[in-house]
């Protein structure tokens, strides 16, 4: 393994136990070789795994963040409010890479998303606990490649 994307819902319950435990899995599948992590920066999950990344780099020098986005950020985060927006830039800044994925929102770029996330990754860390959601198409995605899924929802 070398690359884990992130998978989940855009409203979770963060909390007091999940933070660490997100923390420790990025850790320990580092200490296994992964070092390429693969994030759609959405609301809820997606960004409080990217921060727990960007943390990790100042600690692991060698764990990079990728960002991989549906669509331009002003498109993405139309309807955000200003401290969302504002979490959204910060991680934006401290990634190693952003790539855009449509030039415009699209009704498909989403789930095109979804299927990149996958395409590009050797396992997935998710909080997935409604599979009937883009969280769970995602998984259903993994699943069928055979690639290792880690539910933090669990």
């Amino acid at each position: 393994m070398k690359s884990c994307c992130f998978t989940g819902h855009r409203i979770i319950k963060v909390t007091p136990e999940l933070v660490p435990r997100l923390r420790n899995t990025i850790i320990d599948l580092y200490r296994q070789g992964v070092n390429e992590f693969i994030n759609g920066a959405a609301l809820g999950f997606d960004q409080l795994s990217a921060e727990s990344v960007i943390e990790l780099k100042s600690v692991y020098g060698e764990i990079h963040l990728h960002l991989l986005l549906p669509c331009p950020p002003e498109e993405q985060s139309k309807g955000w409010n200003k401290a969302q927006v504002n979490r959204y830039m910060r991680i934006l800044q401290a990634a190693d890479s952003v790539t855009v994925l449509s030039e415009h929102y699209t009704d498909d770029c989403m789930k095109r998303r979804n299927e990149q996330l996958v395409e590009l990754a050797d396992c997935c860390i998710c909080y997935c606990n409604n599979r009937r959601s883009g969280t769970g198409q995602t998984l259903r995605f993994a699943e069928k490649k055979g690639i290792t899924v880690i539910n933090l929802a669990e």
